[in-house]
C-alpha cells in the first residue's frame, strides 16, 4: 500500500517505490526532487535559502539548499541508492514580492534557484527537469514509481516533468 508523505518548510523525506511525496506552497523556497530509477527511490526536500549560516550551528540543515541537497543523497546511498544514477529536478524559486531596490531579500527564489543548482553540479548530479522563476506560487507532487515530478499552480496549471 503507497503512502503520500508530506513535505513542510525546511524538511525533507526520503522513501522507497510506490510511495509519493508533496511540498505545498512553494513560493521563492524551492522544491528539489532526487531519484535513483532502478532503486525507486526518491527524495523531496522544501529550501528556504540559499547558503547554511556557520555561525549558527543549531540552525535546520534542511532550510538550506546547500545541506539539505547533501544530506538527502546521503540518506540516499545509505539506501543503496548509486550517485551516478540519481537525477534531479526542482520547481519554485519565485520573484513573489516586488522591492523598489531588488534587494536580495526581493531576488531570494533567483539565489535559492542558483545554489541548488551549483550544489547539484559541486555533487555531480544531473538537473533533468525544472519550472523555476516567474511569479506564481507552486505544489510540487513527485512520485517514486517512476520519477514523476507534477507541479501544480493556480495561474499555470498542471505540468508534468
Amino acid at each position: 500500500m503507497s503512502e503520500t508523505f508530506t513535505i513542510g518548510i525546511s524538511d525533507m523525506k526520503v522513501v522507497k517505490s510506490t510511495d509519493s511525496l508533496v511540498t505545498y506552497a512553494l513560493g521563492s523556497c524551492v522544491g528539489i526532487c532526487l531519484y535513483d530509477p532502478v532503486m525507486k527511490i526518491g527524495g523531496l526536500g522544501h529550501i528556504m535559502l540559499p547558503i547554511y549560516p556557520v555561525n549558527n550551528p543549531k540552525e535546520n540543515l534542511m532550510r538550506f539548499a546547500d545541506t539539505c541537497i547533501p544530506e538527502m543523497l546521503s540518506q540516499m546511498e545509505k539506501l543503496g541508492c548509486n550517485r551516478r544514477r540519481i537525477t534531479a529536478k526542482i520547481a519554485g524559486g519565485a520573484k513573489m514580492f516586488e522591492v523598489a531596490d531588488d534587494s536580495s531579500f526581493g531576488n531570494i527564489g533567483q539565489r535559492n534557484v542558483a545554489e541548488v543548482k551549483n550544489t547539484l553540479n559541486r555533487l555531480q548530479i544531473r538537473l533533468c527537469a525544472e519550472d523555476t522563476g516567474l511569479n506564481y506560487g507552486r505544489t510540487v507532487y513527485f512520485y517514486t514509481e517512476d520519477g514523476r515530478m507534477v507541479v501544480k499552480s493556480f495561474s499555470n496549471g498542471i505540468k508534468t516533468y
